[in-house]
């Protein structure tokens, strides 16, 4: 090839141009965690393509003395010049190579760009009047592009599986720092993660409750309230050393691609976790990924029991009864978190994943009076509950046996037993979807918000 500092190829050329330098130009469509190479180099990689290699792209190979040395992208669909870069071949697929030595790069905003000033260029770098016209290019084409993946190559929130490594499509909700170093992105899709079994015992709950969210505190209503009631929010923790080169990318209202994510359950949650391994994809908002999802879950709105988990239809089981009008809508516990008046009655299908306290003979007080907090999930949130005095008379049917309390609160919290009916100790618990009414009421009047609690009334457990 002859030499011409100031020519750039289109990727379907310069992936001929095997063992040759080239001048390329492309969108940055992928993104992967920056590493410290067994040497002393730092490494990313990237995938790029234009409009002559729009589908599959091809991948580059960066080392840098350092991290800092390192492109640092400032969103998935910005541009990037390389100039004087390899390429190469390995396993037959081609990918250019940067070498720190004598390839310099420089970072463009993508399509929203308003401006042809590099936000980012490495020391090398010396623009040229002729970069804009190429940057304008790209710009004008990506208004147009639809990037087309394989839906099946991205799974929804409602079929993932522990241990497994996925990739998703998702919106980002929220990000956070939970503790020091320690971050957490909220993840959604519009669909229901899976219930899972309990593995701790009923006793435990005295000393090492459930907790009722992954994060040491709960979220302010006012973020709450910006979240979505229907569909799960996965929790997803992002590993210590990988955050500064990650988050952000992770802009709460856009849907990202993420690639490689591990699924984990912790005390019956389920989370996600980006580790060095996790790669990000490009992913505008009008991808028809994310437009399948938003529909999909602008449907479920629209139906009379699109709030009621994926998991329970056609019905909870009946192992409980309510007095409530069967024309009052199922609402999530998320709904009952954020609704807009602090008192209130509602109507869910849940599980009863704890009870407090847990051995049937302490849930009256020394007068008879009931007084249990139950703790209560669905696919949106986990809440306690409690049953109090005439509320427990109901659920109960009077004051029964303590054998037949314990029946029945078994029946609740999915306790395993033997065809004879006797408890299989250590066996993990898989509890029931439910019908309960809830109520919520305050403690103090001062703060009422703060003071809020919700109780358990008009629900019977049958049989």
């Amino acid at each position: 090839m002859e030499r011409d500092d100031y020519r750039f190829l289109k990727i379907r050329d310069a992936i001929l141009s095997i063992n040759q330098k080239v001048n390329i130009i492309g969108v940055i469509v992928e993104i992967g965690t920056p590493k410290q190479t067994k040497g002393s180099d730092s490494f990313c990689a990237l995938k790029i393509i234009d409009e002559s290699h729009a589908k599959d792209g091809i991948s580059v190979n960066i080392f840098a003395d350092s991290m800092e040395k390192l492109p640092r992208i400032a969103s998935v669909g910005d541009i990037i010049l390389l100039s004087h870069v390899v390429m190469k071949t390995h396993d037959m697929q081609p990918y250019a190579l940067f070498n720190k030595k004598f390839c310099s790069f420089a970072l463009y905003e993508g399509k929203d760009g308003k401006d042809f000033l590099a936000y980012q260029k490495s020391s090398r770098f010396s623009p040229r009047e002729q970069d804009k016209r190429f940057i304008a290019g790209l710009r004008k084409w990506l208004h147009s592009f639809q990037l087309n993946e394989d839906s099946k190559n991205f799974l929804l929130l409602r079929e993932i599986k522990e241990g497994k490594h996925i990739n998703l499509a998702c919106k980002i909700l929220h990000i956070c720092e939970v503790a020091k170093s320690e971050w957490m992105a909220f993840v959604w899709d519009g669909t229901d993660t899976a219930p899972v079994q309990i593995d701790k015992k009923l006793e435990d709950e005295m000393e090492h409750e459930l907790p009722l969210q992954l994060e040491p505190e709960p979220l302010s209503r006012d973020i709450l309230c910006s979240l979505p009631v229907v569909g799960s929010i996965l929790r997803v923790i992002i590993e210590k050393r990988i955050e500064k080169h990650i988050i952000h990318l992770l802009n709460p209202g856009k849907w990202v691609k993420l690639l490689n994510v591990l699924c984990q359950v912790k005390a019956g949650l389920w989370c996600g976790v980006l580790s060095h391994f996790t790669k990000l994809r490009y992913m505008p908002n009008d991808d028809s990924l994310a437009m399948e999802r938003q529909r999909s879950y602008e449907g479920r709105l629209s139906l009379k029991l699109g709030r009621m988990s994926y998991w329970c239809f056609p019905w909870p089981s009946r192992i409980t009864e309510v007095d409530y009008d069967d024309n009052v809508p199922f609402v999530t516990l998320m709904d009952v978190l954020t609704h807009a008046q602090v008192t209130a009655k509602f109507k869910c299908a849940v599980r009863v994943v704890a009870a407090l306290p847990w051995r049937a003979e302490d849930f009256c007080s020394p007068q008879g009076q009931y007084r249990i907090r139950l703790t209560l999930e669905d696919p949106t949130a986990r809440i306690h509950a409690f049953v109090y005095g005439k509320d427990g008379e109901k659920l109960f049917d009077g004051h029964p046996s303590v054998d037949v309390l314990k029946r029945k609160i078994n029946k609740l919290l999915g306790v395993a037993v033997s065809d004879d009916g006797k408890e299989i100790k250590d066996a993990p618990r898989n509890p029931a979807w439910v019908q309960c009414c809830l109520k919520s009421y305050y403690l103090d009047k001062n703060d009422i918000w703060g003071s809020r609690h919700y109780r358990i009334f008009d629900t019977k457990i049958a049989g």
